[in-house]
């Protein structure tokens, strides 16, 4: 399993190239997902309800309070967790298909346009 020959091809210029690349894509794709929610939570198209839940996650995230206090260890950090991203994906699923995949392909184009 591992072994003391440290004669291998080990590269150790490749391995922050290799890793800062996958987290720039990580970022990328991470903002690409919030631009995605921003314009569903703001679409007419978007039902309410889905509105709705999208709004309360991100109310949740920013409101002092919580229905677990963070001060009690583990579960006061995750029911922020569970909740945020229950809200999420309740608001996609109320969410057509249609809609969401016209406003990602409209996130997509507005990231490969340059900015000036």
């Amino acid at each position: 399993m591992f072994s003391m020959d440290q004669s291998q091809d080990h590269n150790p210029d490749q391995e922050p190239t290799n890793w800062r690349l996958r987290a720039r894509n990580l970022v990328r794709r991470f903002a690409a997902e919030l631009q995605l929610y921003r314009r569903l939570s703001t679409d007419p198209e978007t039902p309410v309800l889905a509105r709705a839940a999208l709004w309360l996650a991100v109310g949740y995230l920013l409101l002092p309070f919580d229905l677990i206090p963070d001060v009690i260890p583990v579960l006061g950090q995750l029911d922020d967790l569970i909740i945020v991203p229950a809200l999420v994906w309740l608001a996609l699923r109320l969410t057509p298909d249609e809609l969401i995949q016209r406003q990602r392909a409209r996130t997509l184009t507005d990231e490969t346009q340059p900015r000036s």
